[in-house]
């Protein structure tokens, strides 16, 4: 299974050439195959809190967007349930505190996925399988 970091969500869904080949082949693979490619619903909630900071900026309103990626087919929203928040807590050797990122790490890890992530603190995490290039 397959999981999306907050941006690669973002970027596969508007802008999927900035995803490098490697990790959208595994995407495309992925939806080519009907196997769903799983988001943590924390990822919704920190793509509203960016738009009401204004750190991100979408083409409309974060609802309206939010509904369009929930009608996805192959997008499965996993919500944060109590093992995956006690095993957010409870992730070893961690490298940082970012609660959207241990939220997405531990529903990764629970699904036993493999995450599509940039962030090189996630890809250097032991305990979790990525891909980016």
């Amino acid at each position: 299974m397959i999981a999306l970091d907050t941006h690669a969500l973002l970027w596969w869904v508007s802008s999927p050439e900035r995803i490098p080949a490697k990790a959208r082949r595994l995407l495309e693979s992925s939806v080519a195959e009907k196997r769903p490619v799983a988001v943590s619903s924390i990822t919704l909630w920190e793509i509203a809190m960016l738009v009401d900071r204004s750190r991100l900026e979408l083409t409309v309103p974060v609802d309206v967007w939010i509904a369009r990626v929930e009608d996805l087919p192959w997008l499965s929203f996993v919500p944060v349930d109590n093992r995956i928040a006690v095993r957010a807590v409870n992730l070893e050797a961690f490298p940082h505190r970012d609660p959207a990122d241990r939220m997405i790490v531990a529903t990764a890890l629970g699904l036993n996925a493999t995450l599509v992530t940039a962030d090189t603190r996630l890809r250097r995490y032991r305990a979790l399988r990525t891909v980016w290039d």
